[in-house]
């Protein structure tokens, strides 16, 4: 954490510009972090000064939201994908390979994990059904989020955060990683063999998820605890 400060400042990737020409991105965020006593600061795609930017982070959270660009992975693309952005693809490629490099603390969600992967010469299943079936839907129709249960590795980073190594998510994602980047190291399953979590053994704080644990972080402590584990990271960095 910076010197001077009280509480640690925690980048939030937002959602790209949308048909009002606004950038959004969902509450339950911003109170995950400030309820593990981090402050949240919002960063909208396309920022050009981007050094200007990390220089004032203390750890990042990359968000979820709609589909990355097929090309940006060597994908086909598939009917059902939505949201896909450019502009923001751009911006979260440049961040990734920034807390790569410089081992900013970070938390990655659903499609923030897609993007690290992507990075680092990893793949995504284009669409879930296609490959594992519908035995464990990953979001319900049409497009809304749905709970089942993950297995964690019991020597990982996220089953010491967690306290437990099989519990409930809040999942709302048809996509997830399929080759997946040398660096990383897979850490948790759902019960039709998707991957849902996984961690870069050597850099110093960063665990992406599948999953969404902002939905229910209010409730659940489970999921709180990835807020709050990343903001400690964040004070003692």
């Amino acid at each position: 954490m910076h010197p001077g400060r009280s509480h640690p400042i925690i980048g939030l990737t937002t959602y790209g510009r949308n048909a009002d020409n606004r950038y959004t991105i969902p509450a339950e965020y911003v109170d995950a972090v400030r309820r593990a006593g981090g402050v949240p600061v919002l960063l909208a795609p396309g920022e050009e000064h981007m050094d200007v930017t990390l220089a004032t982070l203390d750890a990042l959270i990359l968000t979820g939201g709609g589909d990355i660009e097929p090309s940006r992975y060597g994908g086909k693309g598939h009917p059902l994908n939505y949201a896909v952005d450019g502009e923001r693809d751009a911006s979260e490629i440049c961040l990734a390979r920034r807390i790569l490099d410089e081992g900013l603390p970070t938390l990655a969600i659903c499609r923030g994990a897609q993007i690290l992967n992507i990075v680092m010469g990893g793949t995504l299943i284009e669409h879930l059904p296609d490959e594992v079936g519908e035995a464990v839907l990953h979001r319900a129709p049409p497009r809304e989020p749905i709970p089942h249960r993950v297995s964690v590795r019991p020597d990982s980073r996220l089953a010491q955060i967690a306290g437990s190594v099989d519990f409930e998510v809040a999942s709302w994602h048809h996509q997830a990683l399929k080759k997946v980047a040398d660096r990383f190291s897979v850490v948790a399953h759902a019960p039709d063999g998707t991957i849902e979590a996984v961690e870069i053994p050597d850099h110093p704080w960063l665990i992406a998820v599948q999953w969404h644990p902002e939905l229910t972080a209010a409730s659940d402590p489970v999921q709180q605890r990835l807020f709050d584990a990343v903001v400690e990271s964040a004070r003692k960095r």
